[in-house]
């Protein structure tokens, strides 16, 4: 009795801490990543409703000033995430939001293919370091047995900034003539000034850590800083066990096959999103010319959001799936061949209605993977080694966000049909031959680690962890 009325308060704590911890931080900080998502994906809103053409830019132009975000954000990356554990995950993460938000309003005023793939390089070495650093200020706050659950939340805010991001662009888009500016200049100041305001409210919203937390009662920070203490020794005596000196651990990361397979793993399913991001828009405006049919601006965002409400269902479902069974192989590898063989089906579908509800599935597949995949780098790495491993195959994926834009466009130009028109069937198969090589990756993968007993995919997966 007295054992049971010891571990009630305990459990009690434990629920009342976590639901708060949700509440409070998740939401905000999930919609940092709102903004953030939507600032680096507005070209493709832009591109094709009026950009391209006052700014006269072809579809290759299009998809490098997409993509060269991606070589500034991979630069500065480590960098970033250096400073922020100087000073602080709160104070960076305010300070990177304020700086891409500067960068992202200056895109209003750009006037031609150079200044808009400098504004693009620039504004991806502003963001650097947001979302690991996102992920880490959140995996701060809980144990590692609610992290999964946790980050799914987060993760929750890529698709949704596409289901609200989309029709609020169109909004801005239609805003023609405000300030004396197009549209497309309209929606890029629209979209820039939150990241600023926001960035200013995350300096005195977010706290650093649970004893800064006025909205959590003293049991409840003695708790959680007692909980994330007790984890943080358990993890450097293993580390100090298993891992040897640091030099040690990078190399078992840097050396290891394994994660170098998971690292294209994670190339193909993010070359599949971005293309999304960015050349979606651009084929909803060619409904006009396939099946005679005519979309404003407005409805065309609303078309675009359309696939990402699914995808959110998808996401939450999978993961709740994922954590009720532990991470097996068909959970990256099912999804991965769903997409690679709908994604170019969507060209041939017939009819908006059917292309897009193709698209949809697609971007399920896509987004059902995500957060779970990062489950897998910590079943066989740890400390440093884990973290190193990590920032490898998320660099290796980012990589996919410069050439996913740039090879649709490049592809999408070299095969125009005869009026002149770009054509998507050739570089959509090309992401499609992604996702399938990311299904046969993680088959085989899973098949080595049984093999010799390495590595087994299919055991009960941890928590997410970065």
């Amino acid at each position: 009795m007295t054992t049971a009325s010891a571990e009630t308060p305990v459990s009690a704590i434990e629920k009342s801490t976590i639901k708060k911890v949700a509440w409070r931080l998740v939401p905000f900080v999930a919609f940092m990543f709102f903004i953030n998502y939507l600032d680096r994906s507005a070209i493709g809103f832009a591109a094709p409703n009026g950009m391209n053409d006052d700014l006269a830019l072809t579809v290759t132009q299009v998809g490098f000033a997409s993509g060269v975000f991606f070589i500034g954000y991979i630069l500065l990356e480590v960098p970033s995430n250096l400073a922020l554990a100087r000073f602080g995950a709160r104070r960076w993460l305010s300070r990177i939001m304020v700086t891409w938000g500067i960068v992202a309003v200056l895109f209003t005023w750009v006037g031609n293919f150079e200044q808009l793939a400098i504004l693009r390089f620039v504004l991806g070495v502003a963001e650097a370091g947001f979302f690991p650093g996102a992920i880490l200020f959140l995996s701060l706050w809980v144990p590692a047995r609610h992290r999964g659950k946790i980050l799914a939340l987060f993760y929750l805010a890529q698709p949704l900034t596409t289901v609200i991001g989309a029709p609020l662009a169109g909004l801005l888009i239609g805003a023609h003539g405000l300030f004396g500016l197009e549209g497309w200049r309209v929606m890029f100041l629209g979209v820039g000034f939150p990241a600023i305001i926001v960035g200013v409210i995350a300096w005195f919203y977010l706290k650093d850590k649970p004893s800064d937390a006025k909205w959590l009662t003293k049991e409840e920070q003695v708790w959680l800083t007692e909980e994330l203490a007790a984890e943080k020794t358990k993890t450097e005596s293993l580390n100090a066990i298993t891992g040897g000196k640091q030099r040690g651990g990078f190399m078992q990361a840097f050396t290891s096959g394994r994660v170098w397979v998971l690292a294209f793993i994670y190339f193909g399913f993010i070359y599949g999103l971005y293309t999304l991001a960015f050349f979606l828009p651009t084929i909803i405006n060619g409904f006009q010319e396939l099946y005679g049919t005519e979309y404003n601006v407005f409805e065309k965002g609303l078309i675009t959001a359309v696939p990402y409400i699914p995808a959110a269902i998808a996401l939450w479902l999978w993961t709740r799936d994922v954590s009720k069974r532990g991470l097996k192989t068909w959970h990256i590898a099912g999804p991965a061949v769903v997409g690679a063989l709908t994604i170019p089906l969507a060209l041939f579908a017939g009819s908006p209605v059917a292309t897009i509800a193709v698209i949809a599935i697609t971007a399920m597949a896509i987004f059902a993977v995500l957060p779970n995949f990062w489950t897998l780098p910590t079943q066989f790495l740890t400390g440093v080694a884990a973290a190193a491993g990590v920032a490898l195959i998320n660099t290796v994926g980012n990589l996919a966000g410069f050439g996913a834009p740039y090879i649709t466009g490049a592809v999408a130009d070299m095969t125009k049909d005869s009026a002149g028109e770009p054509q998507y069937f050739l570089p959509m198969a090309i992401v499609g031959f992604f996702l399938l090589l990311s299904a046969v990756l993680m088959v085989v993968l899973s098949h080595r680690g049984k093999k010799d007993g390495s590595f087994n995919p299919d055991a009960k997966a941890p928590a997410i962890v970065h």
